[in-house]
């Protein structure tokens, strides 16, 4: 897929749905967005360079194009059934010489058959994926996902959120099927899984979700109770805080005006 300008490169005038490979995947405005979100929460959830990360429904690369770049050689799996999404991915938005580097593998399954690889994975990643699923498709993907994860592993997912459960038999797309989130954690856990609501932003408000085995041992669960971003923020803050007060200067600073204001109260009571 070739492109005259930069902005047909983009499909910025497309809508969501168009067969371009931005547009496919979503509106082309929020592609560098959703592509910066997804990334950054898997890395906020502890993903380093060495782990290995399944992108189940990788499309043309949207957050591939990140995490193959950080990830070490092999460690990069992406299952895509429009394999046209995932070339026009590596033309437009990698090139061939980096994926000969890092040697992503890649698999056309449109089944959700996340085992196909063989292999299990330290993190996996559905954006958009159970949006646009049936009920069944949820299952299958769930009963897969438990068969590729450990102790360690954690699975990130998103859905659209709403007020009834989807109950068809197609994919929908470039609508959505929406679920109530208890509908979506008992669904995972029919599956003999774990599910936690985790607070993370989404160009159209997606709602994302962790999942993980019961026997499940990390501590990425604590993100669960406020946003990562802002958990780590507030760690970098502390770090800054305790760093500066035990300088010396700062130290004596602070007993000095403590002695200040204690004269300054005897002062006053007499």
């Amino acid at each position: 897929m070739t492109f005259e300008t930069p902005t047909d490169r983009l499909g910025k005038d497309l809508s969501a749905g168009a067969h371009h490979y931005r547009a496919w995947v979503g509106a082309p405005d929020n592609y560098d967005l959703s592509s910066g979100l997804q990334f950054s929460l898997l890395v906020a959830l502890g993903m380093r360079e060495h782990h290995t990360l399944l992108d189940v429904g990788c499309g043309s690369l949207r957050g591939g194009r990140l995490s193959i770049v950080y990830l070490l050689p092999q460690r990069y799996f992406g299952i895509e059934p429009e394999q046209w999404l995932i070339e026009a991915g590596i033309a437009n938005e990698l090139g061939q010489d980096l994926i000969d580097l890092k040697q992503p593998s890649f698999n056309n399954d449109g089944n959700f058959t996340l085992s196909v690889f063989q292999r299990s994975f330290d993190f996996l990643i559905a954006q958009s994926i159970f949006s646009h699923a049936t009920q069944a498709q949820i299952r299958h993907c769930l009963d897969e996902a438990k068969q590729v994860m450990t102790p360690t592993s954690l699975f990130v997912a998103n859905f659209a959120e709403g007020e009834q459960n989807y109950e068809g038999d197609e994919w929908v797309y470039p609508g959505c099927s929406h679920y109530t989130m208890d509908y979506m954690i008992r669904l995972v856990e029919g599956q003999g899984l774990r599910c936690t609501p985790i607070q993370w932003p989404h160009p159209i408000g997606l709602s994302w979700v962790l999942i993980y085995r019961p026997d499940y041992q990390g501590d990425a669960l604590d993100l669960a109770s406020q946003p990562a971003f802002l958990k780590a923020e507030a760690d970098r803050y502390k770090k800054q805080l305790d760093a500066l007060q035990s300088n010396p200067y700062v130290r004596l600073s602070l007993v000095a005006n403590r002695l200040v204001a204690r004269l300054r109260g005897r002062g006053g009571a007499s």
